[in-house]
């Protein structure tokens, strides 16, 4: 049995939608210790998969302490019930611990280089969690992307843009649709102890891959070079030397556009 944390959120909900033997764990927000123990113990799990977070940028800098208690402190007390519990514990991390780089990539996992708050916070629970419990798997997981027909995830609002939008030309990243992190879950359980880089790979820039996609579903709209942002361009070979294999960048949208019906 899995228990799964943030499972209303973006990549809880779609683990709990496709994922087999998992249940929700109750909001952990604000709580203790003691309680996160209490949780763990009585889901009788055997795995826990660690999603919640407060993930906005902005967010975390205008609460730094909401931020340190959501994204260290509550891994750091999932780890020592994990540990007491014998429990495996997968926890989402962030392509952020690479953002000050700038320029460069891809990265390889010793490469870390966080350049805010929220990112410092990601970097810091990865450490304390395997220094705690170093059988646990920390996945620094890129932006995630998903279609629906009245909510949509930012990246993929472009596919029902209308005038234009923008993305950089010099800045490189891997983008990730959500289905595919959900299948690699089994896979990800086997990981021995340690830091992956996880998701999608692409040698291309955001406006190259964003204005073939959106010609190749027959969209009118333009594609505009935004100015230069931060690289978070990841080398996931580690991973995939244990499995865990995405498909590229360019075939992960064709597969969610098809998901969607906007390509055949």
């Amino acid at each position: 049995m899995t228990l799964v944390t943030g499972a209303s959120g973006f990549v809880g909900a779609k683990i709990m939608e496709m994922c087999e033997g998992v249940i929700a764990a109750p909001s952990l927000r604000g709580v203790s210790e003691d309680e996160v123990r209490r949780v763990v113990k009585e889901s009788g799990c055997d795995v826990i998969i660690h999603t919640a977070a407060i993930s906005d940028i902005g967010a975390c800098e205008r609460d730094p302490e909401g931020s340190y208690i959501a994204n260290v402190l509550l891994p750091i007390y999932l780890a020592r019930a994990a540990s007491e519990e014998k429990i495996k514990l997968i926890c989402f991390s962030s392509d952020q611990v690479y953002s000050g780089h700038g320029e460069g990539g891809p990265f390889s996992e010793e490469m870390v280089k966080p350049s805010n708050l929220y990112s410092r916070h990601k970097l810091e629970m990865e450490n304390r969690v395997l220094d705690i419990c170093p059988d646990s798997v920390m996945l620094r997981a890129e932006w995630m992307y998903d279609y629906y027909l009245k909510k949509s995830n930012y990246f993929m609002n472009m596919i029902s843009a209308t005038g234009a939008v923008a993305y950089s030309s010099q800045q490189f990243r891997g983008v990730t649709y959500v289905k595919e992190v959900c299948e690699q879950m089994e896979n990800v359980c086997r990981l021995p102890g340690g830091t992956y880089n996880f998701g999608s790979e692409t040698k291309r820039s955001m406006r190259e891959i964003t204005k073939e996609f959106l010609s190749k579903i027959g969209s009118d709209v333009s594609v505009l070079d935004a100015p230069a942002r931060e690289n978070l361009w990841m080398d996931c070979s580690k991973a995939c030397a244990f499995g865990v294999e995405f498909s590229s960048v360019e075939m992960g949208l064709e597969r969610c556009a098809r998901d969607y019906g906007y390509l055949i």
